[in-house]
């Protein structure tokens, strides 16, 4: 997967040095660098961009106030030489920060992070469109429909589905990314080895929720966005 990115920067030099670190970076296609967000405004625009560095302080406009005009699907990685804007920077949603003089080891990093989070947000988009994945188990790719599984159960390095006829397929896989792909709040994590698929819940008993003949916990740590979800379901 290859990430389309561009800089904005005023200072030729800190843009410069972003320049070769975007460029020696595999998976990066660097599609401009701008001196200005006035200039890469129209740019932008008929050629979007994946991933933005974008320096806060610039003459006309500022990254800060170009971040809240840009798509809510644009990442942005802020840069600058002044610490204080890092909580403000937040507020426009930005994936990360680079304190400057800014390192490759740095660069790299958020630029793994964009990556890990745009592939996920399209795994989401695929999984919620089509209704279906593809596991793998014992040698073999199944596809697994989402309208058929009951609730996903963590075993160390495994997980294991539960369908409604009653099939339970074993499969390698993280369950923290099986997580982030899956469409929320359809499907919810109720305990850290636990995904169920909330509308197959039939009974909700002591913290505990009843599929069939399952009891599926829940914990702690997972509990408020679960009682929300049904407080958002219950006719009172």
């Amino acid at each position: 997967m290859t990430l389309k990115c561009a800089i904005i920067d005023d200072e030729p030099l800190a843009a410069g040095l972003l320049k070769s670190y975007a460029e020696k970076t595999p998976f990066l296609e660097l599609t401009g660098t701008y001196g200005s967000a006035v200039e890469a405004m129209k740019e932008l625009r008929a050629n979007p961009a994946h991933l933005i560095f974008l320096d806060i302080q610039m003459p006309e406009l500022s990254g800060i106030e170009f971040a809240k005009i840009l798509p809510p699907e644009t990442k942005i990685v802020f840069t600058t030489a002044f610490q204080q804007y890092a909580i403000e920077s937040y507020e426009v949603n930005a994936l990360d920060y680079l304190l400057k003089p800014i390192s490759y080891e740095d660069f790299l990093r958020v630029a793994n992070k964009a990556l890990d989070s745009i592939f996920t947000r399209q795994k989401q988009e695929a999984y919620s469109r089509d209704r279906f994945m593809f596991v793998k188990s014992d040698y073999k790719l199944l596809r697994v429909d989402l309208d058929d599984i009951l609730y996903i159960e963590g075993l160390k390095d495994y997980i294991r589905i539960t369908l409604n006829d009653g099939t339970k397929i074993l499969s390698l896989m993280n369950m923290r990314k099986l997580d982030d792909y899956l469409p929320h709040p359809e499907f919810m994590r109720t305990h850290r080895s636990y995904i169920v698929h909330m509308t197959k819940a039939q009974t909700i008993d002591r913290f505990r929720i009843v599929i069939g003949e399952d009891y599926i916990p829940i914990s702690d740590s997972y509990k408020e966005p679960v009682q929300q979800y049904f407080d958002d379901h219950t006719l009172v």
